[in-house]
């Protein structure tokens, strides 16, 4: 008997996961669409099927064992979002969580059971990066906010007393002569932010080598993050005292995020190319380091 196709299998269980969990994956999308924070949401699915096509170049070897053994942990993971859901304490975006995790576990034992260890391996990265699918809890969301908030007012206070301007910050306020600004949490610049972190992955894993070198632009994106809406403050500021007072309710104000991003991108593409330059210098220093093969002379008398 004619084994069953591992794309028609993937297929099925993809269309079955679908059918489960449905609502969970609807609720995902209304709050991409809904709330600036989650917005990154809407492009992972479409970014990680790319990067699959372009890894995929081997033939599938169905691996039964480790697909199993993730579907069934799906498994588990939505049925505690199930039975949680009848728990006080644990909130409808928390449980949401978990629904998207078991749906996203599901999404990743399907391609192992389906396509086996080598291509699973070759995939790595694109089948990990569907976990930024899972919508981050509430809470937890609160602590990145405040976090962007303090860090972008404190790089903000920095600048401005670079440039001389007297300066005081209490928490997330900066007061300078002529001007109180305060970083709000609508002014914590999140969505970009997560677009940010979202992007320097991908590019690093497209344009570097190691993952040494991987790890450490993706980590510099956090402090960029928080460098380019404390530099967008600081010229709110600047421009609001000494050019005028309507550029706190001008578009570069309510709509100037893509402008500050680009900076940071092309910050990101700098930082590239010199982990990029490392890569190639650590890579020459170790060929030179190898030990030269030993070479079998024989005499012939």
């Amino acid at each position: 008997m004619t084994p069953p196709s591992p794309y028609r299998v993937f297929a099925l269980l993809w269309i079955g996961s679908l059918l489960i969990w449905w609502p969970a994956i609807a609720a995902t999308l209304a709050l991409a669409l809904r709330q600036d924070a989650y917005r990154h949401i809407l492009i992972i699915l479409p970014i990680s099927i790319v990067l699959i096509v372009i890894e995929w170049n081997r033939k599938p070897s169905p691996n039964i064992r480790a697909g199993s053994a993730l579907l069934g942990l799906a498994i588990l993971i939505g049925v505690a979002g199930l039975k949680w859901r009848r728990v006080d304490i644990f909130t409808g975006d928390l449980r949401l969580t978990l629904e998207m995790l078991a749906v996203v576990t599901w999404w990743i034992g399907s391609f192992a059971g389906c396509f086996g260890s080598r291509i699973f391996r070759a995939c790595i990265f694109p089948l990990l990066f569907l976990l930024w699918l899972v919508p981050m809890p509430e809470f937890a969301l609160d602590h990145v906010v405040f976090f962007l908030q303090q860090g972008s007012a404190s790089f903000a206070r920095l600048l401005l007393a670079t440039v001389g301007v007297p300066v005081v910050q209490d928490g997330t306020t900066l007061a300078i002569p002529g001007l109180t600004l305060e970083v709000a949490q609508e002014c914590s610049s999140i969505q970009s932010s997560m677009m940010l972190v979202v992007i320097t992955m991908v590019l690093s894993y497209l344009l570097l080598r190691s993952f040494w070198g991987w790890t450490v632009v993706t980590l510099a994106a956090i402090p960029l993050a928080i460098a380019k809406n404390g530099l967008r403050v600081f010229t709110l500021a600047l421009l609001g005292v000494y050019v005028s007072p309507g550029v706190l309710s001008s578009p570069l104000h309510h709509r100037g995020g893509p402008l500050f991003l680009a900076l940071a991108l092309a910050g990101v593409f700098m930082l590239i190319r010199g982990v990029g330059w490392l890569e190639r210098r650590v890579a020459r220093s170790s060929m030179g380091k190898q030990v030269p093969p030993t070479v079998s002379i024989r005499r012939h008398d």
